[in-house]
């Protein structure tokens, strides 16, 4: 890679982009809202449950002006941006984030909190992962804490989280896909005996929307 290129990744000129496309927001809060999805290359964290596994390995999708990609997301009725991945932390998204919003374009992340968070955001989803847990600067930032449970033993991960966020932030549990039938009444117990949390649903995928 030339010496300029390296320069502009690090400076987040240049983004491993994997993805992009206007959709309907499918989970968490903003469900239902209008956006343009970005979704970066890269992820360290490794779900063994998660359903972008092409998006890890950032190598894959050679860098792009991130300019380019601001130019298409200017292009579209929604002013709101969604930037996601892969994991969004590992990459300098300060000068992606200002130029959006010098475009009026409200920015929104979904994030493990994994790595330092750059950018300016308009909301921080927070979805932290035992296998690689949030930096405690994260919980602070967060507008939205969403929990991914796969069994009952995620419940415990779900409040430890809850006990480290902002008193403003909202609680969220979501249902890993594949286990959706058999851990989705168990949330819905939880929830109703819990009613601080709310339930997420990836209900893009019941639309048959990316």
């Amino acid at each position: 890679m030339q010496k300029n290129n390296i320069t502009d990744l690090k400076n987040g000129k240049l983004l491993p982009l994997m993805e992009e496309f206007y959709t309907i927001q499918g989970e968490g809060f903003h469900a239902g809202k209008p956006a343009y999805f970005i979704r970066i290359g890269g992820c360290d964290v490794g779900c063994n449950w998660c359903d972008v596994k092409l998006s890890w390995n950032a190598k894959d999708f050679p860098p792009i002006r991130a300019d380019e990609i601001i130019e298409r997301a200017v292009c579209y009725p929604a002013k709101a941006v969604v930037v996601t991945g892969g994991e969004p932390s590992l990459y300098n998204l300060d000068y992606f984030t200002k130029e959006l919003k010098k475009k009026s374009i409200k920015t929104f992340v979904e994030t493990s909190g994994s790595h330092k968070l750059t950018g300016i955001w308009d909301w921080i989803c927070l979805s932290p992962k035992q296998q690689f847990p949030p930096l405690k600067e994260i919980y602070s930032k967060a507008n939205e804490l969403k929990v991914i449970i796969q069994d009952k033993n995620d419940f415990k991960w779900a409040e430890n989280n809850a006990e480290m966020i902002n008193k403003n932030c909202y609680l969220l549990l979501q249902p890993e896909w594949s286990a959706r039938q058999k851990i989705l009444p168990e949330i819905i117990d939880y929830v109703k005996n819990n009613p601080k949390w709310r339930i997420s649903l990836q209900s893009h995928k019941y639309m048959g929307i990316p």
